[in-house]
């Protein structure tokens, strides 16, 4: 098995197990909504996907892969822009995975590892852990996506403002 891919290629097997997904109405939308700093909701769903694939290879654990690629890509199908307080309440990141679940079983069909994948990848702020293997990977996936995301958006700025402060 190999241990490496590239972006190229991890795109290849996402497209594999997922050209359904990829090529929705509802990805289409997913584009339209920024998720963390400058990322899109959809671009967010693709790196975690393959964060997920770099996960299982580096912990060496045999998954669903197909059953995790779209579980990941599915994760954050809530389909609104939760920066808009007039279109989203407070508790969006309690409340989101159940909405996602909503749309993806209604635009998609899914296995259980995938409903349990999309349900569970907000723990802790949602009290149930992930039981499946896919599901604890998409799980830490999102989080690492989620703060590099974060940190790539701030940084720059930080390191910027530190520059014209004459701090560096």
């Amino acid at each position: 098995m190999k241990v490496y891919y590239t972006k190229k290629e991890l795109m290849a097997i996402l497209r594999h197990y997922a050209a359904d997904i990829l090529d929705s109405e509802g990805m289409k939308r997913e584009a339209e909504f920024t998720q963390h700093g400058e990322v899109s909701c959809y671009d967010h769903s693709v790196n975690v996907a393959c964060e997920s694939i770099k996960l299982a290879l580096r912990f060496r654990m045999r998954v669903d892969v197909r059953a995790m690629v779209r579980g990941a890509l599915l994760h954050d199908y809530f389909l609104y822009d939760w920066h808009d307080p007039a279109k989203c309440s407070r508790l969006h990141g309690f409340k989101h995975a159940k909405t996602a679940l909503a749309n993806a079983e209604r635009d998609f069909e899914l296995s259980d590892t995938e409903r349990e994948i999309i349900k569970k990848h907000m723990f802790p702020l949602n009290p149930q852990p992930p039981r499946s293997k896919e599901s604890l990977l998409v799980t830490m996936a999102d989080k690492i996506c989620a703060v590099r995301e974060i940190y790539n958006a701030i940084i720059p700025r930080f390191k910027l403002r530190r520059y014209r402060n004459g701090l560096y």
